[in-house]
């Protein structure tokens, strides 16, 4: 009697085996790989957006990096035991900032969850070995230096007539007034401006902690100073460059084209060539950064007397405790008690 050939178990996109979280009985896999499972795997699709495109581009280079050194050292990667992430920590300890380690650790806790395996944050191990690093290696953070107008003003000055610097003068003022991250800034459309005899509206589709995607609006009025008001910036870029679709900052030429739409590091190298241009230098213990213009704004609406509630719905920014933590900081020197020494 001949036996009846054994059904091999339906195929299941791995997406929908990461979403379950591990392996699954024969019945499920049935259920799954049908119509049911069609719809599963568009979850897991949206669930695999939730981290947002930088986020998960540095998780997949530190996971690459951490599985390396494991497979050098003979040791499992997944599930890694706790001792082997401390020993990794370790290694890292003379290289790596506190935000770096922050980060792998972070990335090794992410892909052991996709995988379906048990991950304890404050896992003595861990958190020990990760204590005594900050402890003995741990150096001050080096916060961005705030641009206020009056450094602003200064990067202005270096932006010439040409196209590079209408543009550069139009994303200078648009990040500080708008106090908007490199990533914000660079994603704008043209689609996503509205101008009026009183200002502009900018909507952000998407920021750094808005993973559900409901966006935000912010709006930006016409400044007293012609030659510094944002709104007549970008009407000059726009009117310039002939843009009337798509990205309104794009990379320029050296002929002075138009192309792709410019990168957060493509931000960042602008700030450091218009600094440089400008004599403008920052504080040792701080560092140049686009997220500067967004700290200038902050620190400068305070000392201006801003409400917290106000800076928090322009800045987007929901977490009282960050917010007043900019607060302290430009005012550490207003507020202090030693004013009323006798000195």
């Amino acid at each position: 009697m001949t036996e009846r050939p054994t059904s091999s178990p339906p195929a299941v996109p791995a997406s929908v085996v990461r979403l379950a979280a591990g392996a699954l009985p024969v019945e499920a896999l049935a259920v799954l790989a049908g119509p049911v499972g069609e719809a599963v795997a568009r979850a897991a699709g949206y669930a695999g957006r939730a981290l947002s495109e930088n986020t998960r581009r540095a998780y997949a280079s530190d996971w690459r990096t951490f599985c390396s050194w494991c497979e050098a050292g003979g040791v499992a990667a997944l599930p890694a035991a706790p001792v082997v992430i401390a020993g990794h920590l370790a290694s890292l300890a003379a290289t790596l900032g506190r935000s770096g380690l922050r980060r792998r650790l972070a990335a090794i806790a992410h892909h052991h969850r996709q995988a379906g395996h048990p991950w304890e944050t404050r896992q003595p191990a861990i958190s020990a070995t990760m204590r005594g690093i900050l402890a003995t290696h741990g150096k001050p953070a080096r916060p961005a230096a705030a641009l206020t107008s009056a450094e602003v003003k200064r990067l202005l000055a270096s932006c010439g007539t040409d196209v590079a610097g209408t543009r550069d003068k139009a994303l200078l003022l648009v990040g500080f007034a708008g106090a908007l991250r490199r990533s914000e800034l660079v994603g704008i459309d043209r689609e996503h401006l509205r101008f009026t005899s009183e200002g502009m509206t900018v909507l952000i589709p998407r920021a750094k902690r808005d993973q559900e995607g409901e966006g935000a609006s912010i709006g930006i009025p016409r400044g007293l100073n012609p030659l510094s008001c944002p709104v007549r910036a970008v009407e000059a870029w726009l009117k310039r460059s002939r843009i009337e679709w798509g990205p309104v900052f794009r990379r320029v030429s050296a002929a002075g084209g138009l192309e792709d739409r410019l990168t957060p590091q493509g931000v960042w190298r602008i700030l450091r060539r218009r600094a440089a241009m400008a004599n403008l230098t920052v504080d040792e213990r701080e560092r140049l950064s686009p997220h500067g213009l967004r700290a200038g704004f902050i620190t400068e609406a305070y000392l201006k007397g801003a409400l917290d509630e106000q800076v928090m719905h322009h800045t987007r920014q929901r977490s009282l405790a960050t917010t007043q933590g900019y607060r302290r900081r430009a005012k550490i020197t207003q507020d202090s008690p030693a004013r009323l020494l006798d000195l």
